[in-house]
């Protein structure tokens, strides 16, 4: 699988000064952990899941969420289960037979609401679970999580199957001021210790809100919630550090949406290269709900956060386009980096608009590359709206 990899290759050609690579579900944790870009969730019990994960699959998706938690009510959890060990036979049936690694299904999480859940699930899924990712882990606290990173470390043993887990940051001992350093050292600690296991963290912000009774409305992002941009930047200053001891953190989820999956008028859709359309593209965006998310995604972006919990396919394109590399930060992180510059020292850029010191920047060079690697980087000449369109028209 590849990002952007749903659209023509001629269109890449003209979209991309460098296109994103080629990676698989056995590709290194780091390839992967900046791959998920827009994760997007799906109740367990949907009749006809497997089609579904085909379909969005083929829309540019590359990472998806079956949840067995609060997607569902508690009366369908046993439902849920049993559709996903009928879905997963449904979807290995379409892949390639023996096949070692499956490329034509997204990377696929269970999320589940007991550690119980994943020793079961993998024992019925069978050989099946080789379509398996992980699992996602719910309102994990450093109590409640080791028993999910043992079921974890078991389920693996008994398959023979590189399983990874995706902690959920949604508890209230997380939110509330006067537990929140001890419980973020706590997951800080059980994280380190099953370091090779944890692919990501999650971002559970519509529980951070419910605690306080709070909502935001489609014209506010996570960042203007205070207590909420309070929790993230302090969960970012403890697990999300670049010195090696960090893990990369994914973006609160946008609950907005309009009916059906078409975002745009028409007319917004006839080429992946329309002149003059920026303005006529911000108030489609509007009128979907969707200029809050670009912004959103931005602060994400700003405040050390990488890809996004989705829960409508919509969201999935803008994610993915304002994820791709500028040429503008393509160039300025190759300068930093260049081996003769490894004494430090400050560089113009080579668009002449920014200064580059070589010693603070490096660690937003280096995750720039990471980035660039999967997402791609961008002509000289094309922007978010030709990325976009690119991505709607594929």
């Amino acid at each position: 699988m590849r990002h952007f990899g749903h659209i023509p290759s001629a269109t890449r050609t003209g979209l991309f000064h460098r296109e994103p690579v080629d990676f698989t579900a056995d590709s290194p944790a780091r390839t992967l952990a900046v791959a998920l870009g827009a994760t997007l969730y799906s109740p367990a019990t949907r009749p006809r899941l497997a089609d579904d994960v085909r379909k969005q699959a083929a829309r540019g998706v590359v990472s998806m969420v079956l949840c067995l938690e609060d997607s569902i009510s508690d009366g369908e959890v046993e439902a849920g289960e049993d559709n996903l060990v009928r879905q997963f036979a449904d979807l290995a049936a379409g892949a390639v037979p023996d096949a070692d690694t499956v490329t034509d299904v997204p990377l696929l999480f269970i999320r589940v609401r007991e550690p119980r859940q994943i020793t079961d699930l993998v024992d019925r899924l069978g050989e099946t679970v080789r379509l398996l990712s992980g699992f996602v882990l719910p309102k994990f606290t450093e109590t409640r999580g080791r028993a999910f990173l043992e079921a974890l470390t078991q389920a693996e043993r008994t398959s023979g199957r590189r399983l990874f887990a995706m902690p959920v940051l949604e508890s209230p001992e997380l939110l509330h001021l006067e537990t929140r350093a001890e419980t973020l050292a706590g997951i800080a600690s059980i994280t380190d210790k099953y370091r090779d296991r944890v692919l990501a963290l999650r971002l559970g912000v519509t529980d951070f809100c419910s605690a306080y009774g709070l909502r935001r409305s489609p014209d506010m992002t996570a960042y203007d919630v205070k207590i909420v941009a309070n929790v993230i930047a302090d969960v970012v200053n403890v697990l999300g550090r670049s010195d090696g001891t960090g893990f990369t953190v994914t973006g609160p989820v946008w609950e907005y949406f309009r009916p059906g999956e078409r975002m745009f008028k028409p007319q917004l859709r006839r080429s992946p290269f329309l002149e003059g359309s920026a303005e006529d593209l911000r108030t489609a965006l509007i009128e979907h709900d969707l200029d809050g998310l670009l912004r959103e995604i931005e602060l994400d972006r700003a405040n050390g956060l990488l890809g996004k919990t989705c829960i409508h396919p919509t969201h999935v394109v803008p994610v993915h386009a304002l994820s791709v590399v500028s040429h503008e930060e393509w160039s300025d992180a190759q300068d930093i980096l260049r081996p003769e510059q490894g004494g430090g020292g400050v560089l113009r850029s080579a668009y002449t608009n920014k200064m580059n010191e070589v010693k603070p920047h490096r660690a937003w060079a280096e995750r720039t590359l990471q980035r660039a690697e999967v997402f791609g980087v961008a002509k000289e000449d094309v922007g978010f709206v030709d990325l976009l369109t690119a991505g709607l028209a594929g």
